[in-house]
């Protein structure tokens, strides 16, 4: 079988966008997805999910986003565009091929399904994202707690929890925004190691992406001014906003530990909860790589998306790759550019020199 220059894992918006620039520069490759469409995680997100990015900015490179460029996007939205995306450029993909394993043997890469399909390739983009092993604490005496606990990749709706006392763990912006939707149907709290910091969706009256992108701090690499902050940015949309000022979700440090039908706060006090919630993130999902190309942590070894350890392994959509905007939808064209064009180098080059010893 001949070797295809590429293999692109994970159709999500980081895949997709990997995928347009490998194939701009005329390489043989395949794109392959886990799920039945190429649309990433976005199918699994909660029901009421809407960007705090703008549509303009929401966009893959080579194909604008339909509609209002000021809207802001909704799950379904997003789905139906990575959809369309991939149809748009034809692009090989492979559904329901859910990578187990790679291995580099020589030269070339080898790719194995869990339904026995392989692929050979002289390179490989590790795109697969973060959103598929969801990361939950452990905490004292979680095990003894009767009531409900899940994390928010299994969250939908609020319905389910009318009436109830919940507690949703994290600071980021699902969890501001879950609390805040199920603070019209339940009394939430939002339990915080760190206080969030929020900042206005539309600072006098342009929004926060576009002073961002006009003033180009995004696109300056992370740490660019000393110490990553603890605390990530929360976006406050106007429903999260007047919310907050109800009291519902209120903001409580973190509980100290969990008891048999609730928590206990730091300050000792006891509450009986119904069901906590953990927005407490994804884990980077590489399991399928080769040991030396992860570190102790299970995280890649790379730089820019260019693997450290292996020549022809890159990564796409990382948080911080390149950037504070790496691993969100506007930063997924630019990083993946520079992926393809390094791909496409490292290509040429092996050529060269593989020719060169034969």
């Amino acid at each position: 079988m001949t070797a295809l220059d590429a293999v692109v894992i994970g159709a999500g918006a980081a895949g997709l966008a990997a995928a347009y620039g490998v194939q701009r520069r005329g390489l043989r490759f395949v794109l392959l997805e886990a799920g039945q469409a190429a649309t990433g995680a976005w199918p699994a997100y909660y029901d009421s999910l809407k960007l705090f990015t703008p549509a303009r900015h929401s966009a893959l490179p080579g194909l604008p986003f339909p509609g209002s460029p000021q809207r802001y996007p909704g799950r379904d939205e997003m789905s139906a565009y990575l959809k369309a995306y991939a149809a748009y450029f034809a692009f090989p993909v492979e559904l329901g091929a859910d990578v187990a394993k790679v291995q580099k043997r020589g030269r070339l890469f080898n790719v194995m399904a869990r339904d026995g399909q392989e692929w050979t390739a002289r390179a490989v983009i590790c795109a697969s994202g973060t959103f598929r092993r969801p990361y939950q604490l452990g905490l004292p005496n979680m095990q003894q707690y009767r009531g409900r606990l899940l994390h928010s990749a299994k969250y939908t709706a609020p319905q389910p929890f009318a009436g109830q006392r919940v507690i949703v763990v994290g600071a980021g912006n699902s969890a501001a925004q879950i609390a805040a939707e199920l603070g019209q149907v339940a009394r939430v709290t939002l339990a915080v190691r760190r206080p969030p910091r929020l900042f206005p969706q539309r600072p006098f009256g342009v929004d926060l992406i576009d002073w961002l992108a006009l003033s180009g701090i995004e696109r300056l690499p992370l740490g660019a001014f000393g110490r990553v902050p603890d605390a990530q940015p929360v976006i406050a949309v106007p429903h999260l906003r007047s919310a907050l000022q109800r009291g519902n979700p209120d903001l409580q440090p973190m509980f100290k530990e969990f008891t048999s039908d609730g928590v206990r706060w730091k300050n000792g006090e006891v509450e009986p909860v119904d069901t906590v919630i953990f927005a407490t993130g994804y884990a980077w999902n590489g399991a399928y790589l080769p040991p030396e190309a992860v570190d102790p942590h299970g995280e890649p070894r790379q730089r820019l998306g260019v693997s450290t350890i292996l020549a022809g392994l890159y990564f796409a959509g990382l948080p911080g790759q390149r950037s504070i905007a790496s691993g969100t939808i506007r930063a997924a064209g630019p990083d993946a550019e520079y992926v393809a064009a390094h791909l496409s180098r490292y290509l040429e080059e092996d050529c060269a020199t593989y020719s060169a010893t034969t």
